[in-house]
């Protein structure tokens, strides 16, 4: 988790990116923002770092993996050097990103660069530099109220609670890329993608947090895609697999793949094709899973909510099975000519 209780924003510069697909200009200010009011300094804290969970982390990278290439790390290697030049760094930064802004679906912005300290990242106190794009405007109202008469006037701004884009470089893993946290709200579109993969060029950090995630992602792949190609399991089964998957993940403080394996799919053959998967998955995506690991809560919470538990039939019945998977029975009633379940319970609410 990231705590900015004793945070303090040391520089602000902001531009305003435009779409060079749309022939918008990139608009450069003249100097750093002046932020010695203490209540707009409160509201931009709010801003740029109520958003970040602090959950997942990436590094910079490079195609061929030299950092050196990475235009915005080594622009936040310089800013970490000394702030002499913070504000050229930041233009430097706006004219990057300006040149990746190059998709007529990308939106204009104002991007802000910000240099922190006091930051508590697990822990550790550490400095941190901060990109932050706000792209949606909002209407708003404002009431004059000096008499005689009361004025009301409306003005478009952006919102303290929704960033649109962000990202936070802490000053430390310097070596391997450093430590890197990003918001980004857009869609999931390609042309959305030009924040992480072109503009700061991230690849996930490997700790609990990735692990988890991608195991439960293997595991969901292999028991919608694969597990009915050699087996004769039902939607039903399939659901209650899911089930079992999840529930380990929320029980134990660690998987160990035999063990996982073993209480959720309780037949040897089909342990053996969830290996298979698991080792085909790691190849296609060139992403290794590790067959033991400490769990991430806060990854499991997050992957719970595309765990999918429901049983749609037509579109007459949703069956949401959360368990018992020997109390629901799937038939066929050749008089009607219909596939059927049938659900044993005690009671009904």
């Amino acid at each position: 988790m990231i705590n900015y209780a004793h945070c303090n924003i040391e520089i602000v510069s902001a531009h305003f990116i435009g779409n060079r697909a749309n022939e918008q200009e990139l608009q450069l200010s003249a100097q750093p923002l002046d932020t010695s009011d203490e209540h707009l300094r409160d509201l931009l804290l709010k801003f740029f770092l109520d958003a970040f969970d602090g959950n997942e982390f990436f590094a910079f990278d490079f195609s061929n993996g030299d950092l050196s290439l990475n235009p915005v790390c080594q622009f936040s290697k310089n800013i970490f050097a000394g702030r002499d030049n913070f504000h050229q760094d930041s233009i430097d930064i706006a004219k990057h990103l300006h040149e990746q802004t190059n998709h007529p679906k990308i939106k204009s912005g104002d991007l802000y660069v910000a240099y922190f300290s006091g930051l508590v990242l697990e822990d550790e106190v550490l400095d941190a530099v901060g990109l932050f794009k706000s792209e949606n405007k909002q209407s708003f109202l404002k009431l004059l109220t000096q008499r005689p008469d009361f004025q009301l006037k409306h003005e478009n701004g952006t919102a303290i609670d929704k960033l649109d884009k962000g990202c936070l470089i802490f000053n430390a893993n310097a070596e391997n890329g450093y430590k890197v946290c990003i918001v980004d709200k857009s869609n999931k579109t390609i042309e959305a993608q030009y924040w992480r993969d072109q503009f700061l060029h991230l690849k996930p950090l490997a700790n609990e947090y990735f692990h988890t995630t991608h195991y439960i992602q293997m595991a969901k792949d292999f028991v919608v895609n694969k597990l009915d190609e050699d087996f004769p399991v039902n939607k039903a089964d399939k659901i209650d697999y899911l089930n079992k998957s999840l529930n380990y993940f929320k029980e134990k403080e660690a998987l160990v793949e035999e063990e996982f394996a073993q209480i959720v799919f309780d037949d040897s053959h089909m342990q053996e094709a969830f290996r298979q998967h698991k080792a085909e998955w790691q190849e296609e995506r060139s992403m290794p899973l590790e067959d033991s690991f400490n769990i991430s809560a806060a990854s499991v919470k997050k992957q719970e909510r595309v765990m999918r538990s429901v049983l749609k039939l037509d579109k007459n019945f949703h069956i949401y099975i959360h368990g018992a998977r020997e109390l629901i029975e799937r038939g066929y009633d050749e008089e009607k000519g219909k596939n059927y379940y049938k659900v044993y319970f005690d009671e009904e609410s």
